[in-house]
């Protein structure tokens, strides 16, 4: 028996037309290739169908039918998985004594990454894949450059680039009569512009975009993080120029330094304003979570920690400076220590005698 099998794996069906697969049967295959066509008449996945409805009618040798498998929108594995499963439904449907061998048919290299899963459950006698033809001419052209251009993710990466390119020659004009060299504008410009590049391959817009969101719905819900987040920003920006205004300092004061002197320098002077950063940021959070309902005593330890690596870095570093003696760095190291193991025990122990709360999602 031929099975011919149609395959969709980014589930166009479900998504689309709102069919659920497998699909088993020329009449049913027939009908989601309909609804998939008058859902999006330019679905490739279509033609897969229609595909396959063809080769049933046309081979008339042997015993056959033909069926459509779909996988989920997000492609990889999962859609693999699926496929495989629904091979396995449509096979323990056929009810046959027969050997069932298979004939795939695609729209494209992509689906065809799905091909070791079918093998695994059956025999594949070869694979369609299905090509629109097209008629190479200029109107065809143009509806085809339209149809890219209106996406709005290909949009940005093609005319965004090109936009600023155009500008390098007019910028530098402007530039040359205000008296600003070019070579400062288009430097600029270059710097923009592979910032840009950068952006787009390391896929960094989603994350800048998530971050939007949730900075608006913060403000909106108005969670305390998101203010002691700010200042925690600014404490971590001050201690940066602190630690720089005491390595400048001990610069003048000894001349040259070593690279241990250097960062022990800057960590003295950083380390009190980047620990006061890191207390009002998860006192910001453990607010929060008191204020939703999903408080958990261990989250008190979040300050105490930083309270204990902040002393245990200040002592360090005050020795490797000459500021202080043995004895204080002993103390700041124990101190720190015993901080994070009394944290520790005490919510610890005031976590398993308080009720329980569901986790946080």
């Amino acid at each position: 028996m031929l099975l011919v099998l149609c395959v969709d794996l980014d589930d166009d069906l479900g998504r689309k037309a709102g069919v659920e697969t497998p699909v088993v049967g020329r009449e049913a295959v027939e009908r989601a290739a309909v609804a998939l066509a008058t859902a999006d008449p330019e679905d490739s996945d279509s033609n897969v169908l229609f595909e396959g409805l063809h080769i049933h009618d046309d081979i008339t040798d042997e015993r056959i039918e033909v069926a459509a498998v779909a996988g989920v929108e997000s492609g990889g594995v999962a859609a693999n998985r699926r496929v495989g499963e629904e091979v396995d439904t449509i096979l323990a449907g056929l009810a046959t004594g027969e050997d069932v061998r298979a004939l795939v048919v695609t729209d494209g290299a992509q689906d065809e990454s799905v091909l070791p899963v079918i093998r695994s459950r059956l025999p594949v006698d070869g694979v369609r894949r299905v090509v629109v033809r097209q008629a190479q001419n200029l109107e065809s052209i143009y509806y085809t450059m339209k149809q890219v251009l209106d996406d709005p993710e290909t949009r940005g990466t093609i005319l965004v680039p090109l936009g600023i390119l155009l500008l390098i020659y007019p910028l530098v004009e402007l530039a040359g009569r205000l008296g600003v060299p070019g070579t400062a504008v288009i430097g600029v410009i270059s710097a923009l512009l592979g910032l840009y590049v950068l952006f787009r391959g390391l896929g960094l817009e989603r994350a800048v975009d998530e971050s939007v969101a949730r900075a608006r719905s913060g403000l909106y819900a108005g969670r305390v993080m998101l203010i002691t987040s700010v200042v925690a920003l600014a404490l971590f920006v001050i201690g940066g120029v602190s630690g720089i205004r005491t390595l400048d300092a001990a610069q003048a004061g000894a001349g040259a330094l070593t690279p241990v002197d250097t960062a022990a320098a800057f960590v003295v002077g950083a380390v009190p304003w980047v620990a006061a950063a890191g207390v009002t940021s998860s006192v910001g959070r453990i607010t929060d979570t008191y204020l939703a309902e999903r408080f958990r005593w261990r989250y008190l330890n979040a300050p105490f920690y930083v309270l204990a690596i902040a002393a245990v870095l200040h002592g360090v570093g005050a020795y490797l400076l000459g500021d202080v003696g043995l004895s204080y760095m002993a103390v700041a190291l124990t101190v720190g220590t015993l901080l994070g193991l009394v944290s520790t025990l005490a919510f610890a122990i005031a976590e398993s005698r308080s009720p329980s709360v569901p986790e946080p999602a």
